[in-house]
């Protein structure tokens, strides 16, 4: 269906914009979560849902692999289900429905039968949440045959990706994370589809390919404009999804600058930038003119303490260094000026003082 015109819309705003257009268009489409019909919306993303489609809005009990279940029949039953987690950790109690049922039933049935569920999980970081609400563990769910995993970060993205995960016949994790939910950007009106296996360019560069994941497209776009008073010119590509895995983007990008950067939000160690790094490697090893970086958040549990946060994230402040260090650049007075011009006034688990808690 076409569409025409455009709002500025959070990226919040353009979730419940994208519930509300695919339970329109489609009255198979349900919601269901903990907390979806409460008078804060899972963060405003399901505020007025159940007023709009009371019969199609439903409050979840406290037992994720139960419903998740249910869920997996409704799908197979006809419906599509958008089931909502407020944190990704909550999905954990969830996995063995997930992998072995969700994933796995298109393949064990010959293509016959399939699982039209999205799960909306989100991830990130505030207030001293610690190790059980902080985790981003994309990484985990792209290990799993059968799953789709994407994770948008502008509004318009968001909009067009969900609608397209719903109108998916398999099912999708669809990852947000909450300091991406206020910001803010211009969102075709109407039903639109944005594809789930495609990377996108969001600033053109010469010297370097940054190569980023959620949240740390914003930090990476940062870095870059801190670069560019420095000279220094590098491209940064939004993955959007992390699997499918584009990879051509990136490899078409290399051909260019001959150096990456890939920033992620999870663990370093079997990261998805790991895994980007080791695909580009395999099949473009001849274009690589220094070795490839990773930015991703260290090999411990996220600590609760604020003063322990501090040094826990990476963010543009360390890509930049990687990019000075992958460039061979050691001039005092730039790394002075970027040392200044990048620090943190503010603690590094709150993103601006318009968001607010507790959650």
């Amino acid at each position: 269906m076409p569409h025409s015109g455009s709002q500025l819309l959070t990226q919040a705003q353009a979730i419940n914009e994208a519930l509300s257009v695919a339970m329109a268009k489609d009255e198979s489409v349900i919601v269901i979560g903990e907390g979806v019909p409460d008078p804060k919306g899972i963060f405003g993303t399901t505020l007025g849902l159940s007023e709009q489609f009371n019969d199609r809005v439903f409050d979840m009990p406290v037992a994720e692999n139960g419903m998740t279940g249910v869920c997996i029949g409704a799908a197979l039953s006809g419906m599509r289900p958008v089931m909502v987690h407020q944190r990704i950790e909550f999905a954990l109690l969830a996995m063995d429905q997930l992998i072995n049922n969700a994933a796995k039933w298109n393949y064990m049935f010959d293509g016959q039968n399939s699982v039209p569920l999205v799960v909306r999980l989100i991830i990130g970081r505030g207030w001293g949440q610690g190790p059980q609400h902080s985790q981003s563990l994309q990484s985990l769910f792209a290990h799993i045959p059968g799953l789709k995993v994407v994770m948008p970060v502008t509004a318009a993205d968001t909009k067009g990706m969900l609608i397209s995960a719903i109108e998916d016949d398999n099912p999708v994790i669809f990852i947000e994370h909450r300091w991406l939910h206020p910001v803010s950007g211009q969102v075709p009106q109407g039903h639109y589809l944005t594809p789930l296996d495609k990377a996108q360019i969001v600033r053109q560069g010469q010297q370097v390919t940054i190569a980023a994941f959620s949240y740390m497209v914003l930090e990476a776009l940062q870095a870059a404009n801190v670069l560019a008073i420095h000279g220094l010119d590098v491209e940064v590509i939004d993955m959007r999804s992390v699997r499918p895995l584009d990879t051509d983007t990136v490899m078409e990008s290399l051909t260019k600058t001959g150096h990456l950067v890939v920033a992620d939000t999870g663990h370093m160690t079997n990261s998805i930038a790991a895994e980007l790094i080791a695909k580009t490697m395999e099949t473009g090893f001849h274009l690589f003119q220094a070795a490839p970086t990773r930015i991703a958040s260290p090999d411990f549990p996220v600590p609760t303490s604020h003063y322990a946060a501090r040094d826990y994230y990476p963010g543009a402040l360390e890509i930049v260094r990687a990019v000075l260090n992958m460039l061979c650049i050691d001039d005092h007075n730039i790394n002075e000026n970027i040392e200044n011009s990048l620090s943190r006034n503010t603690a590094t688990d709150v993103p601006n003082p318009e968001f607010i808690g507790p959650f």
